[in-house]
């Protein structure tokens, strides 16, 4: 029987901002972790320093396509989570979520693996309630330029749940709110990255609409902590569970502090809004505390210090125009 103290652990996306950092805490629980990423939006450079770890794998491969490995458990980060990103080929981001999820659930149906989807806020659209309960069913256009993405995810939702009703699957389904932190790309169109980023460089504050839209911001720490709790809580909580930071503030709030935090002399440009770009985003986390006894404390201007340090550094090493 195998040790399941030191389990073998798939992590799909595992090269990217949040996988990067999963598969670090993995790897200091003394698992093995297999990382597969295609390198889409994904970073060598965030998992160089894990190389040197025996019990740490990278494989460049497309979830879209069928994979066969033995493993304990899977976490499904892939998919890309920019705007910028996932509209450049909608078709793939699509896939990405539906076939990939069909593949990772064929696997974990097969090896009997217990199975993690990093589902997201955006399956709440442009919401109607404020904050948002996992109750709440999501307004949400499935013709509009983001549908892709926000389509995708309801749909790998719906797969999870029913690979679990009709054979067993053992799922965890996690509604990830915004998040930031070390190892974000500056080029992700993210509203932490941009602000950083444009401020760093004195480069105009872009704010889409008049920066009255709210966002709630949890550090990476902290989400990919609950993530964890969520993976190791007993059978019967299957999720989908908000995880994020139920903090609200304006993203003229974040502007303000960010420009505050840089010492820099950028000013605040207002650009029109994107269409189905979402008024308001705040979890609900009642499930989260209670299932899983977790919380966020990382405070904003806490988080923005670590990240602007990061940024620093990377700036001064000079950025890739793309991911």
């Amino acid at each position: 029987m195998r040790d399941l103290k030191h389990k073998r652990i798939l992590v799909t996306g595992g090269a990217g901002f949040l996988g990067s950092h999963l598969c670090e805490k993995l790897l200091n629980e003394g698992h093995n972790v297999l990382c597969i990423d295609n390198f889409y939006t994904g970073s060598k450079d965030n998992v160089l320093h894990l190389l040197a770890n025996p019990r740490f794998e990278v494989q460049r491969h497309d979830i879209c396509l069928p994979l066969h490995v033995e493993v304990d458990e899977i976490y499904n980060f892939a998919c890309p989570a920019s705007p910028l990103y996932y509209q450049a080929d909608p078709i793939q981001t699509i896939k990405t979520s539906v076939l990939g999820a069909l593949n990772l659930l064929g696997l974990a149906k097969r090896v009997k693996a217990k199975i993690f989807q990093a589902s997201t806020s955006e399956v709440y659209g442009d919401p109607h309630m404020h904050p948002q309960t996992e109750e709440y069913w999501g307004n949400v256009n499935p013709v509009g330029l983001r549908s892709c993405y926000d389509e995708g995810k309801r749909c790998a939702e719906t797969l999870f749940f029913d690979y679990h009703r009709m054979h067993g699957v053992p799922i965890k389904v996690g509604r990830i709110f915004n998040t930031y932190g070390p190892r974000m790309h500056p080029n992700d169109g993210r509203v932490v990255s941009n602000f950083i980023v444009q401020a760093l460089k004195g480069d105009p504050i872009t704010i889409y609409g008049d920066g009255s839209q709210t966002r709630s911001f949890c550090y990476v720490d902290d989400l990919i902590e609950v993530i964890c709790r969520l993976m190791d809580a007993p059978s019967t909580i299957l999720g989908p569970v908000n995880i994020g930071n139920p903090q609200e503030f304006t993203v003229g709030d974040l502007a303000r502090q960010v420009l505050q935090l840089t010492g820099s002399s950028s000013k605040i440009e207002f650009l029109p809004l994107p269409s189905d770009d979402p008024k308001q985003r705040r979890p609900n986390i009642s499930r989260a505390k209670e299932w899983l006894g977790w919380e966020p404390k990382v405070a904003l201007h806490e988080g923005l210090l670590a990240t602007v340090a990061y940024f620093e550094k990377v700036l001064s090493l000079g950025i890739p125009a793309k991911i």
